[in-house]
């Protein structure tokens, strides 16, 4: 995710990343309703006002793609949750609904409701018994959550349905790794599945960036496995791995499996058994060097260096950069600058984050998505001054981008109150 180091200035100085802010732990929305608040408090506060009205407002704006409205849904819960719960659980059933049909049409949900945390166990269980099969593999993170957060009453109907999703040559890694652990790694299920989903491989082509997975999957369960298990699911996922393209993930997912497979036979049955195995052993023999694998790099930017210049005015280099850093690295400078004083400055600087943001939203794409970077500039804007970075929010072209933007404004009110 991409961060923002925040500096606060006063008694305490401290650095906060802005994209944290989004992640704070609130009450999970689920157990015997009537035993917790269902709407606002009798009497509001200034701050718990500017919160519920400014989550009505983005949640009323319209999103044209599914997965904008499902991010605004997901914020808009969680900020909403510790002032109006009958609020929030509205937000996270409509939430939950499109995440079901997104996983139905065969996409993976921008963010996952169910993972969050935020899920009434009883809707996640329907969540898991409505869902296809066949889409098992988009849904794997809805899936997790749905182990992790409401483990009594879903950790059958999930077991389930991986079940099926193996039977059909779907193989789901982490949430197979999940519901083991839930189950317990030495009971028949998961002995079972253990080697069923090693059975099952998927195409060795089209599910490549999944070596690694599988590698952790086997790295786990090895060790709690008797070693005639052990050995033919390592063989049987090197024999895979032999047919995987030659890449840095490849060649680090072997390295993974032939060391679990060494160190739950032992030195001598493991080259015992490479050795009956000609296409495990070619593949451990030419698995090549270990070498650094490419990740994305993330966008960062400093307040400490903002701070350090900010009686310098950056607005002429910052017009050379592209958007997306031209977006941070503005609002980083314009939260220097008004935590310091300089309110005139500051504007300036915000006035180039959010027209940079409307640049960013224009160009994005399913593999560029910007609403990160929406949300990293709406609280900096709100540390400074949260009734204009609700307005700059407002004017923001795209409707959706006023959304997140709104709440992020939100979120920082919620946590730090209103800020002029």
């Amino acid at each position: 995710m991409y961060r923002m180091k925040m500096l606060m200035v006063g008694a305490v100085v401290a650095a906060l990343s802005l994209s944290a802010l989004a992640q704070q732990e609130t009450p999970k929305l689920r157990g015997n309703p009537s035993k917790q608040q269902q709407g606002p408090p009798a009497k509001l506060t200034p701050q718990q006002k500017f919160v519920l009205d400014t989550v009505n407002m983005a949640v009323a704006l319209p999103e044209s793609d599914p997965q904008d409205r499902l991010r605004v849904l997901s914020s808009a819960a969680d900020v909403v949750s510790t002032i109006d719960r009958t609020m929030a659980r509205k937000l996270w059933h409509e939430g939950v609904n499109i995440e079901s049909e997104l996983i139905r049409v065969g996409q993976t949900p921008s963010v996952s409701l169910m993972a969050s945390g935020q899920a009434d166990c009883n809707a996640a269980l329907n969540f898991v018994e409505n869902l296809p099969v066949s889409a098992a593999f988009q849904a794997e993170q809805s899936l997790i959550g749905a182990v992790t957060s409401c483990p009594k009453q879903t950790l059958d109907a999930v077991s389930r349905k991986l079940d099926a999703a193996l039977d059909k040559g779907i193989v789901p890694a982490r949430a197979l790794m999940a519901v083991m652990e839930a189950q317990g790694s030495s009971t028949q299920w998961s002995q079972l599945h253990f080697e069923k989903m090693f059975n099952s491989l998927p195409d060795p082509h089209d599910f490549a960036k999944e070596s690694e997975n599988f590698a952790a999957m086997y790295a786990s369960m090895a060790p709690n496995v008797d070693k005639d298990l052990a050995s033919r699911t390592g063989l049987k996922l090197l024999e895979w791995l032999g047919k995987v393209e030659d890449s840095p993930l490849r060649t680090m997912a072997i390295n993974i499996t032939a060391n679990s497979m060494q160190q739950a036979l032992g030195a001598e049955e493991y080259k015992a058994a490479l050795q009956k195995d000609l296409v495990a052993n070619s593949t451990v023999q030419n698995a090549g060097q270990q070498r650094e694998i490419e990740r994305p790099q993330e966008d960062t930017v400093s307040v400490l260096e903002a701070m350090d210049k900010r009686g310098i005015d950056q607005t002429e280099s910052l017009r050379g950069l592209p958007p997306v850093q031209r977006a941070r690295q503005a609002a980083a400078n314009g939260f220097a600058a008004g935590t310091s004083g300089n309110k005139e400055q500051a504007s300036k600087y915000f006035d180039m984050a959010f027209a940079a943001v409307n640049e960013a939203w224009d160009a994005r794409t399913s593999q560029n998505d910007t609403s990160a970077v929406v949300q990293e500039v709406g609280e900096a804007a709100a540390q400074v001054n949260s009734m204009n970075a609700l307005s700059r929010a407002q004017g923001l072209r795209d409707s959706s981008a006023q959304a997140i933007a709104m709440l992020a404004v939100a979120r920082v009110v919620a946590s730090n109150g209103i800020t002029q």
